[in-house]
């Protein structure tokens, strides 16, 4: 579900804030899920994936912390 032009009109949040809001749940989200995977990965015995998921929900982990950092600024006014 894409608009080129809703710019805060229905949800009463700008653009620019509901996409980093967006984009951090993303991160949790992905960060979550990969958690079943590595669980997966290590029931199979399978260290080479378990440890490549790891660093992925790392990644994720990363991404969020970065994206809360900058949406905090950005609705302290900042």
């Amino acid at each position: 579900m894409t608009s080129g032009t809703e710019t805060g009109g229905a949800t009463g949040t700008q653009d620019k804030d509901y996409n980093l809001i967006w984009y951090v749940e993303s991160c949790l989200s992905n960060a979550l899920r990969l958690e079943t995977y590595i669980q997966d990965a290590e029931r199979n015995k399978d260290t080479e994936v378990a440890e490549l998921f790891r660093k992925a929900q790392a990644d994720s982990r990363k991404g969020a912390e970065l994206g809360k950092k900058l949406l905090r600024a950005r609705l302290d006014g900042g």
